[in-house]
């Protein structure tokens, strides 16, 4: 049993062709993905499924916490990555929309010093920074 067909499997859900492949090219993706990245990417290896079905399949895998769901400034595209221990963060171009991650997490002591001043106990965040990559830079001369 792979390692796929178990989380599907801990997470209460049928296990299914479709739910693995899913599953797998978002674990394996470097950046977050769309419905449409996936429909594609199951379409490239003779999966047949809906883009509809696949809308469904990672909105469930959502509320299972098997994988996140991001939305980004400007964007209307929901944008969906593996759910591991350790967050990441963004960089986003408002230009092209191209999305690079951000190695580390700035906000580590400050988490802490705000729990020390508010008594919250915080269980995450999420950070996003916003401008123009290189290539728009130089070509909208910014």
């Amino acid at each position: 049993m792979s390692d796929t067909d178990v989380l599907i499997k801990r997470s209460g859900l049928r296990n299914t062709k479709q739910r693995k492949a899913i599953l797998d090219i978002i674990r394996i993706s470097e950046l977050p993905v769309t419905a449409e990245d996936v429909y594609l990417e199951l379409k490239k290896q003779h999966i047949p499924v809906n883009l509809s079905t696949v809308y469904r399949t990672m909105e469930t895998m959502s509320e299972c916490m098997l994988i996140k769901k991001l939305r980004f400034l400007g964007e209307e595209k929901t944008f969906f990555e593996y759910f591991k221990a350790m967050h990441r963060h963004y960089l986003v171009c408002l230009r092209c929309k191209k999305i690079l991650p951000i190695s580390g997490c700035p906000l580590k002591s400050y988490e802490k010093t705000l729990e020390e001043k508010t008594d919250y106990s915080i269980s995450g965040h999420r950070l996003d920074i916003y401008g123009y990559c290189p290539q728009c830079k130089e070509t909208d001369n910014i």
